[in-house]
């Protein structure tokens, strides 16, 4: 059989949801230079970010009608996300980012 590479290629576990979020997450307000989490939301594919950014930590910089523009570091390059409200969520916590301690 051929090897596919399709976009959701080998998510079964990662895109599995363990229980449903509620709407308060499209409440939430977003500004530039917050910080939020990629958690893919298999259950809206539009906006959906591609499979290796999911957990990562990156900084908002734009905020769009329905999107936002996310900034997030991979290795030593800078990569830009567009992507729905739904596959974001605040972060709570402390900076893992050296540079951001500074």
């Amino acid at each position: 059989m051929p090897h596919y590479k399709g976009y959701r290629r080998k998510t079964r576990k990662l895109l599995t949801l363990e229980h449903k979020r509620g709407l308060s997450y499209l409440l939430n307000e977003y500004k530039p230079g917050d910080k939020v989490v990629i958690k893919i939301d298999p259950s809206q594919p539009k906006g959906m970010p591609h499979r290796r950014f999911h957990g990562r930590v990156g900084t908002v910089i734009e905020v769009r009608k329905r999107s936002l523009v996310v900034e997030v570091q991979i290795g030593n390059k800078k990569k830009t996300l567009y992507t729905r409200l739904d596959h974001v969520l605040p972060f709570q916590g402390e900076s893992l980012n050296e540079n951001d301690k500074k």
